[in-house]
């Protein structure tokens, strides 16, 4: 099948509906496509008729569909024939690590927990004979789902016509290579690779991570090192398989969402990873620990003073319980009390009626004052409930929107107008940005009132109302960005608004 036959509409094995042409190189097209049967999306590769290795693709094709790991591309079918040529597998939604470093370097334990992931996963592709060969920071996703994800294990080294000697050496090369760029923001490579730039040098040689990042754990320096910089390994032994790479970053911690607490959740210790506490658990972890027992004491002279101590422990115990029981008397005899419940609702409102979580009905960009258009594909993603995802504004050339507009946003839809307790939004860590919170009921700018404003907002930021505030739209509206990989704009990473109750 020629791709001048193949058009947004061609149906492949009666199933498959060509949608969107992705992208195109050397006779392989790339396409996002439907799955008519189950109804999900899908991506193929369809080849021209003189593509020279539409055999090999399919071949490994077929190969990776055995494959089981869910952190390798699953393949759902291959065919050749005279008149059809085509891959399809599952279809990734989700960031590279490209996408990823685009504002600099991960954390480092974040940057070793992805490439864990990547090593387990290519060790059970490298046990079925299917390798990769091929790594670069597009191959490696974390998903919308918060998973790791490999593209293109053993299906995009045969559409390349690479091969080699030393499949597990050059697998445990490109992982190396993936580690350094998470940690560093740079490619060991003499050409920047997918907008990456090149790895210093010094020497002739790769600088290490360490000599590019500050703070890189000298652990990290030499997994790095010893998978894929030899001039710099001083006598340490190669990594030189998937499998030795992952035992070397076996203990790392896996990458998981950034975590975003807020005002009203309380203080859990941190000193395990585990998540899903039991609520008693959680209680126990906040109860301070008692005071040791005064028999664990060695017998001395202060034996005297640890009684009068006790004693007095005793006694004031005693007199608590007694207040609080002359409270609670007081409280349930006082005819004054039904009086007290009334004379002022809003104040009762205020301190005891808990907040709850409002769910927004839909998120839009929103440029009134631009050209309508804030990357609008992304807004969803503010309020999705997954904190690696986000919406961001188009890059400007100054803080101040290139002095083009007064400003832009997010623009929430509630449903139904609803009283604003406070807005939680997660912005980015770049730089202070200068927010406004405006609530009407009415999308309109003119129609929408300024409620809450911060003029240092970065990471987890509370827009709370001065007064009672009352809408159903609600606006996160940048009036000055922050400077993020030679840009300036406002970034969204998720959106909570708190409410007292329908309005």
């Amino acid at each position: 099948m020629s791709t001048s036959a193949v058009e947004p509409g061609t149906r492949l094995a009666e199933r498959f509906r060509l949608e969107d042409r992705v992208s195109e190189s050397d006779g392989a097209t790339l396409w996002k496509a439907i799955d008519e049967i189950l109804a999900r999306p899908v991506a193929v590769h369809t080849f021209a008729p003189d593509f020279p290795r539409v055999h090999e693709v399919v071949t490994a094709a077929r190969a990776a569909s055995r494959l089981t790991d869910p952190r390798l591309t699953q393949v759902f079918d291959a065919a050749e024939d005279d008149k059809h040529a085509y891959v399809v597998s599952e279809w990734v939604t989700g960031e590279t690590l490209t996408d990823l470093l685009a504002s600099g370097p991960l954390e480092p334990e974040r940057a070793a927990g992805l490439v864990a992931e990547a090593a387990e996963a290519l060790t059970h592709a490298h046990e079925a004979q299917l390798y990769h060969l091929c790594l670069r920071p597009a191959h490696l996703v974390w998903t919308t789902g918060n998973t790791v994800k490999v593209l293109g294990v053993a299906v995009d080294a045969a559409m390349y016509g690479l091969t080699t000697d030393q499949p597990a050496l050059d697998d445990a090369e490109g992982l190396g290579r993936l580690l350094y760029a998470g940690l560093t923001g740079h490619w060991p490579g003499d050409e920047e690779e997918g907008g990456l730039p090149a790895a210093p040098m010094t020497d002739g040689h790769f600088c290490t991570p360490r000599q590019v990042t500050a703070g890189v754990p000298g652990y990290l320096d030499a997994v790095t090192v010893r998978a894929c910089l030899p001039e710099s390994r001083r006598g340490h032994g190669a990594l030189s398989s998937p499998s030795e790479v992952a035992a070397a970053l076996a203990d790392v911690a896996r990458p998981m969402p950034i975590p975003i607490s807020y005002p009203s959740t309380p203080a859990v210790a941190s000193a395990s990873h585990t998540e899903g506490l039991d609520i008693a658990h959680r209680q126990k972890l906040t109860v301070p620990p008692p005071p040791p027992p005064v028999q664990r004491r060695p017998p001395s002279n202060g034996s005297t003073l640890n009684r009068v101590l006790m004693t007095l422990v005793v006694l004031l115990v005693i007199a608590a319980v007694g207040v609080g029981a002359w409270t609670i008397g007081r409280s349930l005899g006082s005819p004054t009390t039904p009086e007290a419940k009334t004379a002022s609702p809003s104040a009762s409102t205020s301190t005891s009626a808990p907040v709850q979580v409002i769910k927004p009905q839909r998120a839009q960009d929103f440029d009134p004052l631009g050209d309508k258009k804030e990357k609008p594909e992304k807004a969803a993603l503010a309020i999705d409930g997954k904190p690696s995802t986000f919406w961001e504004t188009e890059g400007y050339t100054s803080a101040e929107l290139g002095n083009m507009k007064k400003g832009v946003g997010l623009l929430l839809d509630m449903g139904k107008s609803v009283q604003i307790s406070d807005v939680v939004a997660t912005l980015s860590n770049a730089g202070a940005a200068t927010v406004e919170l405006k609530v009407g009921d009415s999308p309109d700018l003119d129609a929408l009132k300024t409620v809450a404003t911060d003029k240092d907002a970065a990471g987890k930021t509370t827009l709370k109302p001065d007064q009672a505030a009352t809408g159903r739209y609600v606006l996160i509206w940048f009036t000055r960005l922050p400077a993020e990989a030679g840009e300036f704009h406002g970034t969204i990473y998720e959106v909570v608004v708190h409410s007292p109750g329908s309005a």
